[in-house]
């Protein structure tokens, strides 16, 4: 098969949860270790962090895998979802896995996948694994796609745990209440392996360490040991960077994160603790160099996309991946920062969100226009539509993502403000 051939496979034959949702949810680990099994057990066979969370995961993963990068260590990194090419889930210091590798991976396999019935994600966690092994990553930074405990992901024995936060999301795999969501997060506290929390949440600290106890996992939150001062936006050589002046251990210390969005605070302190983590283990050793040009250097060292990330000029057109109620709080807290004569939101959902939750968190002074992004389980616009019109927003629907920001451009004018989002898939297609 050709590479194209093969992803046609892939997505076709193989359940995909992004695509279709809860048909593709698998309530447990056996494929994932039948997978394993398979394969030799490769998730043996390097060391890895291993992070969940609602929010903030996808930037902390990236942020590490820089900084680890920057220290000269050979580093694999595994995200999702992908935006444009399926192999931007699976990378080893910052390059994406040979189209031939994925093509000989599923041609070598095939016959047992289609054996098993593996879903998308199980099968795209046995080739990361296999592929890390065999390349010899000295680590290996692993970002859960969904919650935590039954997550493909999940058969790691890591040297480290994170969790950034817990907010509402997939409550229907995950559970109604915020514990619910917490205790499956909390799964991938394993026995022994320090656990860092990145946001101290009175309704879910005591689940975390009550499984941390349980698991004789030392425990650290993050936020506990940075106090935030001041961020503000600044330019270098043409680049824009996030600069965090924050206090820790009584000094203050500023820190430059080329990624743009307010709400990397949060993410910084998480990595930082992290950094100290790993260095008071003894195993690997993260250098101050390298962990501010790490930080520095993210969009570079990783090609991470889609948080905060400005894609258009005369009118600014900005666009975030934040699909749930707390992200959606963080990018109007920011929109509300910059400038404009007027706000022109291209949104777009899936159908498995909470939309009254997310719905009512959103600007009515602005002007909408609703879009379906190209997946299966996209929300129909006119649907998104009409529901939004029950919280005072108005605008149009429109049946593609495309022709809606089409729209929005023609209608701006240099001052306007163009936000993109709602949906990873939105962005996904702008980018």
């Amino acid at each position: 098969m050709t590479y194209k051939e093969t992803i046609d496979y892939l997505f076709s034959q193989l359940p995909m949860f992004q695509r279709i949702g809860a048909a593709a949810y698998k309530a447990n680990l056996d494929n994932t270790l039948a997978l394993s099994r398979h394969l030799g057990n490769p998730e043996t066979a390097f060391r890895s962090i291993h992070i969940a969370g609602t929010n903030g995961k996808g930037s902390v993963s990236h942020m590490l895998a820089s900084v680890f990068q920057e220290q000269g260590y050979r580093t694999g990194l595994a995200t999702s979802p992908h935006f444009s090419d399926f192999r931007e889930r699976i990378k080893i210091d910052g390059k994406m896995i040979p189209e031939v590798e994925v093509v000989h991976f599923v041609n070598q396999h095939k016959a047992f996948f289609e054996q098993l019935q593996p879903s998308f994600f199980e099968m795209t966690m046995a080739m990361t694994f296999h592929w890390f092994a065999e390349q010899r990553v000295d680590i290996a930074i692993v970002e859960t796609g969904m919650g935590g405990r039954l997550d493909s992901s999940n058969i790691l024995t890591p040297e480290l745990a994170i969790i950034t936060n817990i907010g509402f999301d997939h409550v229907r795999f995950l559970g109604p209440g915020i514990k619910d969501i917490a205790r499956e997060k909390a799964g991938i506290i394993k026995q022994g392996v320090p656990v860092i929390i990145g946001k101290r949440q009175a309704e879910v600290q005591e689940v975390f360490a009550e499984v941390a106890a349980r698991q004789k996992a030392q425990l650290t939150v993050a936020a506990d040991h940075y106090i935030l001062n001041k961020h503000i936006m600044v330019e270098d050589a043409g680049k824009k960077y996030l600069q965090v002046e924050m206090m820790h251990d009584g000094k203050v210390e500023t820190f430059d994160v080329g990624l743009s969005g307010l709400y990397q605070t949060e993410n910084l302190v998480t990595v930082l603790t992290a950094c100290e983590t790993i260095n008071s283990a003894g195993k690997f050793f993260l250098s101050d160099k390298a962990i501010r040009k790490g930080l520095k250097l993210v969009v570079e060292n990783t090609g991470i996309k889609g948080r905060w990330q400005q894609i258009g000029s005369n009118p600014r057109v900005i666009c975030d991946t934040g699909h749930n109620p707390d992200g959606i709080d963080q990018i109007v807290r920011q929109l509300k920062t910059l400038p404009h004569k007027r706000l022109l939101m291209v949104l777009g959902m899936v159908d498995d969100k909470d939309l009254p939750e997310i719905l009512k968190r959103l600007p009515p002074k602005a002007a909408y226009y609703f879009c379906r992004p190209a997946v299966p389980r996209g929300l129909d616009a006119k649907k998104l539509e009409t529901d939004a019109g029950f919280f005072g927003l108005e605008g149009r629907s429109f049946d593609s993502v495309s022709k809606a920001l089409a729209a929005a451009k023609k209608d701006a004018t240099a001052d306007d403000l163009i936000f993109v989002g709602g949906s990873t898939f939105v962005v996904a297609e702008v980018l």
